[in-house]
This record gives structure tokens, sequence and C-alpha cells, in this order.
């Protein structure tokens, strides 16, 4: 059976049963079989990549494996491989997260250090799993994977913290398999100001500059997502290639700052770029006051100091805490409804070439309809029931990513050439 019909049939058998289950819930009606149908060929059909996801995170838990399906099971995790092949998900970037901590040079060289044990993580998992699995590298990886019936794993460094003050840690998170880097994250680093901080830097440092520069030249992607307006701005005026905002979505239907307004959405679209819609349900829709919640989860972050300079052990006792909370204290969720809403927003903004997908899966993504991988497949028969065609729905699920994808590459083999005809 070739890789596309094994697609198609698994697919089938999830749409068909999962989503008029999830769909009745919602009060949709189900029996739209015509739309489900489509949406089930479309997304067999699409190559499909979810640009960001932080299930690196539970590879340190030496008793988590990746192979089992963990749906219904406590903690929940979001991403594995039973839920990549029961929802179609082709390939997706894993992200080596590190938390901001303290910009010196014993903070700076823990961050390093916790950035390169993930990337070794990520790899042990591809071992483990390489009947399943496969590294990607370039654009064009992820089909090939494809046509072998197995998952393509993409990495991105989300938070540009590792790399310290060293500029050279650019190129070694590059050859270690870091296809973009997140500028920065929930607080200023030495390379640009963070969207949830205060002003530092003005946007992106003179080091940030460099690092920007240098992300170009070696073919890695620029992602805005986290970074202050300014820094977004800058990160626009400095790269050579267009830029991608991995996991954000749309402030004028969510008031975050973690999202991207209409003169941002369409300075990116002018640049080129991608959003790629994060579905963690506060950037989707601005939650309901709930303080036991609020202060649950606050005295977390008290008794683990923020969750910084914390072992492997007190980090994974911490998740199954917070994730504890989640079960107590639920969040009236955001629903796919409510994502297809910024989709739609985003592409009478900046165009359909400009919109992509990123869930923020186990770094807090999930709304109701698509709380896991293996219900991606409801995204696609939201767009259907919405009007979308079926080659829009391949440009959101992939081609605008890869597109960019490709640009970045092209810029560096050029940058190569030029660098090489001078030394000979």
């Amino acid at each position: 059976m070739s890789a596309m019909k094994n697609k198609t049939s698994v697919f089938f058998t999830i749409i068909l049963w999962g989503c008029c289950n999830t769909f009745l819930s919602a009060g949709i009606n189900p029996g739209n079989q015509k739309n489900i149908r489509k949406a089930a060929r479309i997304h067999a059909r699409a190559l499909t990549i979810d640009s960001h996801n932080d299930t690196p995170m539970w590879f340190t838990d030496t008793s988590y494996n990746f192979a089992e399906d963990h749906r219904g099971k406590r903690p929940r995790n979001r991403v594995d491989i039973p839920g990549m092949e029961a929802g179609g998900l082709d390939g997706a970037f894993f992200a080596v997260f590190a938390g901001q901590g303290d910009r010196n040079e014993k903070g700076n060289a823990k961050a390093f250090e916790q950035a390169v044990q993930t990337f070794k993580a990520i790899d042990r998992n591809l071992k483990l799993h390489d009947d399943k699995i496969s590294m990607a590298r370039c654009a064009g990886d992820a089909r090939s994977i494809e046509k072998e019936n197995k998952r393509a794993i993409y990495i991105g460094l989300e938070n540009g913290y590792p790399i310290g003050n060293k500029l050279g840690n650019v190129e070694l998170f590059y050859k270690l398999g870091a296809l973009y880097i997140t500028l920065c994250h929930t607080r200023n680093n030495d390379i640009c100001d963070s969207s949830t901080d205060s002003t530092e830097h003005n946007g992106i440092s003179k080091f940030g500059e460099s690092v920007v520069a240098e992300m170009n030249r070696l073919g890695m992607m620029v992602d805005v997502s986290h970074i202050s307006d300014k820094a977004f701005y800058d990160a626009i005026r400095l790269s050579k290639t267009p830029v991608i905002a991995s996991h954000s979505c749309a402030r004028a239907l969510c008031n975050n700052p973690r999202n991207l307004d209409d003169a941002m959405l369409r300075a990116l679209a002018e640049n080129g770029g991608v959003i790629q819609m994060c579905i963690l349900s506060s950037y989707v829709k601005t939650p309901d006051p709930n303080p036991r919640r609020d202060s649950a989860q606050a005295a977390l972050r008290l008794k683990y100091n923020g969750f910084r300079d914390l072992t492997e052990e007190e980090m994974n006792k911490a998740r199954k805490e917070w994730y504890a909370i989640d079960d107590i204290y639920p969040q009236k969720l955001a629903t796919v409804s409510d994502v297809a809403d910024h989709i739609d927003h985003i592409v009478k903004t900046a165009g359909i070439r400009h919109v992509g997908i990123g869930t923020d899966f186990d770094g807090g993504g999930g709304v109701e309809g698509c709380a896991d991988a293996s219900q991606l497949g409801n995204i696609t028969l939201e767009l259907v029931k919405r009007g979308y065609s079926a080659r829009q729905i391949r440009l959101i699920w992939s081609k605008n990513l890869l597109r960019v994808m490709r640009e970045t590459e092209k810029y560096a083999r050029k940058n190569a050439d030029r660098g090489n005809e001078k030394t000979t």
C-alpha cells in the first residue's frame, strides 16, 4: 500500500468517526457527509506540516515513549507517533526550548547545555523510532519522507537565549538541525526585546543584528513569534529573506501582545513571510476569568522558582503538577471555529499565501475540537465548510511555509556561491 493510500484510509476512519462526534458536541450538524468526505480527501492529499510544538520537553522524561498513544491518559501529551498518524500530520517542527534565565556567563552556559541536551534527546528518539520518523533538513525532505510512509521531524530553536553572546553558536545549532530560531521568548534576551517584557534594546540589539545576518547566511528562518512589535519591524528590515511567525494569531481578534496586529500582518505579507496560526486557546480567544486556576498556577510558579534552574527530575515533576491544575480547574477553551476565524482574518488582511498552522501543542496549544495531533483534520473540515478550496488548504497546511524555507535556502546557497567566487 502506498503512503498516500495508507494516509487516506487512516484519515477517512478518523474524520468520519472523530469529526462527527466533535462537531456534534459543538452543536454543528454532523449529517453533512459531503463536506466530511471532501475534507478527508483534501487532508489526505495535502502535505501537512505543523511549524511549532514543544513535544521534546517530554523527551527528558525517561518513562516517556514517543511511539505510545497518549490520548486519554494523564498527564496528557499532545503529539506522539500514533497521534500524528491518526491525524494525518506528515511533519512537524520540534522546538528546542530554553526558558529565559539569568543573562550572565553561568546562565548562558546552562541554557546552552540545556539546548544541546534537547537536541540529543530528539536524536535519540529519531534513532529509536527510525521506522516511523526521519530527520528533515530542507524544504524538500518532507515530501520525500512522506513517500516513505514516515513522519518528518524538523527542528527549531525557541528562544535565542542559548546563543548567549557567542555568534558562533548560531552555526553550531544549525549543524545540530535547527532550521529556525525564535529570537526570544517571554523575557528579553541579548538579541531582542520580548512582546511580554519591558523595552530594553528598543527592538533588536546590535548583537541581534549579527544573529539575523548569520541566520540568513546559513539558511535559517527568522522567527518573530514572541518578539516585541519594534523587534518585529526590525527583523523584517534586517532579514534578507522572508520571516515567519511560527506560532502566533491575529491581535484584532484576540488582543494579546503575542499576536500580530493588522499593520504587522500587512508588513509580513509585503516581506513575503508567513504567520503560522497558533491554537493556544488564550491567544485565540481572551479567556474567561478563572481566579482559582490563576492562583494555583501562580503558586506553582513560585514553588518552582518560575521554572528556572530546575533539574530534569524537578522539571518533569513540575510539568505533571501543571497539567494536574488543568484537570482540577479546566479552562473554557476556544474552538476550531474560533481558530478558523483567525485564519479568515489573516487571509483577508495578508492574503492566502501568508498563513499556515503552528499549533504550540505540548506548549499550551489545544482548543475544543483539536486537542491533539490526532484531531488536526478538524481544522481542514472547518475550512472546507467555509468554502476554502483544496488548493488554498494545501497552501495553509504547508506550501506557504515551504516557500519561505526554499527562499531562505536559496539565499544561503547564493551567498555561499558568492563567497566561493571570492576565494578562487
